[in-house]
């Protein structure tokens, strides 16, 4: 018995990935119709994604087989759902990223600003998590936590080098890699975690999981204005400020004694004018070491800000866009992604052309200088994965609609939803937040639920932004557990916080980000959004599940 047991534990994700299909095959052969197939493909690919018994990746081409095999929808349609407006925004966002990690652009700004906002305890700690928030907005809130992890790293080294905190609980009976971390510690490093996952909801390339709503809300409102950039970052961008507020005074009520002058905590970081003098000395020291400001950074600075002025512009909504200047076809977000992704390739690291024609031989150039970015750092650190998996997300969400498995999911889901829509928006809302605490990734969610509840905003003839926006940025509050999100792990090992001890500070967090959403959204969005329910919702919905 205990070698079957040690057997299943070994080899479980294989035989899930064997068993599972076949136990489910009742989904459609008890009532084969094309949205019962189309079902059962929804509940393999949830599921895999769900247990990831395979990399989600290949979980996400895996419509490329079932789809046409069952009959839900053909192989072209299929693959054109892995190359639209969205994934293409989506690799030139991820160029901008890695265009500022190869110039050293995003430290530069993350070490400035923490240096004007100030070093002390309190106000080092709101430095970080401003600085997270706002590089987090732009790239990858993975790659943002893991920018910020040798930034605190060194700055706690520096105080506790002075005398002025501990990093770690002396324990004489465990050796010093088992010592529990200190309150300071958790906070700073917990802090670059938390800050980066709320800084993704501010702008639409900020998180995978709000490409993969724009796309699939697109995809299945082609004739709605979309999800526009400008929209999304006018009211996105306040609900993140207030969020992050929240969020970094919960953790200096827990970890630094705010409000609670006489704790031992309070206490033992009183000397704030010392660690301000030893954090400054770090923060100097890290500028120095960058060097002076180079062309490539001002380059990739020039066309980052100019890509956010024109996504902005595109459909600014109090003025005609920049497209309707130039085109007559449709000019989406990806036209501006990739311009600067192209760009990238031809602006010089180093312009050594400007030498060529110098009287100094030694300053000629013997060679051109190499691009911002090449073909192979960027292709090795390009989000691939993330790209299949929006992918099939797309094209679940084609094959449901063509199928009208979602017009009969929703008919189902929604007798357990309320007369109220603000109720409905709490229940949606709640839903979403603790899948991807849980269960699933933030993406998978997302790609999973939207499309559905799309379909049971029209059939209540509800705004199909009402339920699918709110959920999608619900989805982004994963704080509980290090396996809630990459971020979250990338900190629990520096920081030596368990789950239980993430559960505390993850509890906060979550509520200091669900109850401004939950208030701020019924209250502000419609001053952005008409949520009236749109014609264009009806035209979109005229496909009718085969029973």
């Amino acid at each position: 018995m205990l070698k079957v047991f040690k057997f299943l534990i070994i080899y479980w994700k294989t035989l899930f990935t064997l068993i599972f299909p076949i136990i489910t095959l009742p989904i459609f052969l008890c009532h084969d119709t094309k949205a019962n197939r189309c079902m059962y493909c929804f509940a393999l690919m949830s599921a895999f994604w769900m247990t990831e018994c395979i990399p989600a990746a290949i979980t996400s081409i895996l419509p490329m087989i079932i789809f046409p095999l069952l009959g839900v929808l053909n192989s072209d349609a299929v693959a054109r759902s892995f190359l639209n407006d969205t994934t293409m925004m989506l690799i030139g966002s991820v160029a901008i990223a890695i265009a500022m990690e190869a110039t050293g652009l995003h430290v530069r700004i993350a070490l400035y600003v923490i240096k004007f906002i100030g070093c002390s305890f309190c106000k080092l700690h709101i430095g970080l998590g401003m600085v997270t928030m706002f590089i987090s907005m732009w790239i990858a809130n993975t790659a943002a936590t893991a920018l910020m992890i040798p930034i605190v790293e060194g700055i706690l080294v520096a105080l506790q080098n002075q005398g002025l905190i501990t990093m770690w609980k002396r324990d004489d009976s465990l050796p010093p890699e088992d010592w529990k971390p200190t309150n300071v510690t958790k906070c700073y490093y917990i802090t670059s975690s938390y800050s980066s996952l709320i800084g993704g909801t501010g702008c639409i390339i900020g998180s995978g999981s709000h490409l993969a709503y724009k796309g699939l809300y697109e995809t299945l409102f082609p004739d709605s204005p979309g999800v526009e950039f400008s929209k999304w970052m006018l009211f996105n961008v306040p609900l993140m400020l207030i969020s992050n507020i929240f969020i970094l005074l919960w953790l200096q009520i827990l970890y630094l004694g705010l409000f609670r002058p006489y704790s031992q905590t309070a206490k033992d970081l009183s000397t704030g004018k010392e660690a301000a003098a030893a954090a400054k000395v770090v923060i100097d020291q890290k500028i120095v070491e960058l060097g002076p400001l180079k062309f490539a950074e001002i380059a990739v600075a020039v066309v980052f800000v100019l890509s956010i002025v024109f996504w902005f512009l595109r459909r600014p909504g109090f003025m005609k866009g920049w497209p309707d200047y130039v085109s007559d076809v449709k000019c989406g977000d990806a036209v501006v992604a990739i311009a600067a992704f192209v760009l990238f390739f031809i602006i010089p690291m180093e312009p050594t052309f400007v030498h060529y024609c110098s009287q100094d031989e030694a300053k000629r150039p013997t060679e051109s200088s190499k691009g911002v970015l090449e073909w192979k750092p960027f292709s090795s650190k390009m989000h691939w994965n993330m790209l299949l998996v929006l992918g099939g997300g797309f094209a679940m969400s084609d094959a449901a609609k063509q199928s009208g498995m979602t017009t009969v999911v929703a008919n189902y889901l929604q007798t357990f939803l309320t007369d109220s829509n603000l109720l409905n928006l709490i229940i949606v809302c709640f839903t979403g937040s603790v899948i991807t605490q849980f269960l699933s990734s933030n993406v998978a969610c997302v790609t999973i639920m939207t499309p559905i509840l799309l379909d049971i905003c029209i059939l209540r003839q509800t705004h199909p932004m009402w339920l699918g926006l709110s959920n999608a940025l619900a989805c982004c509050y994963s704080y509980f557990l290090p396996v809630s999100t990459p971020p979250n792990a990338l900190v629990s090992g520096p920081a030596r916080m368990g789950g239980k001890e993430m559960m505390v500070s993850g509890c906060g967090t979550y509520l200091a980000c669900m109850v401004p959403l939950l208030v701020i959204f019924p209250l502000y969005a419609p001053l952005i959004w008409d949520f009236t329910f749109p014609e264009w919702a009806n035209v979109g919905n005229n496909t009718q599940p085969e029973f």
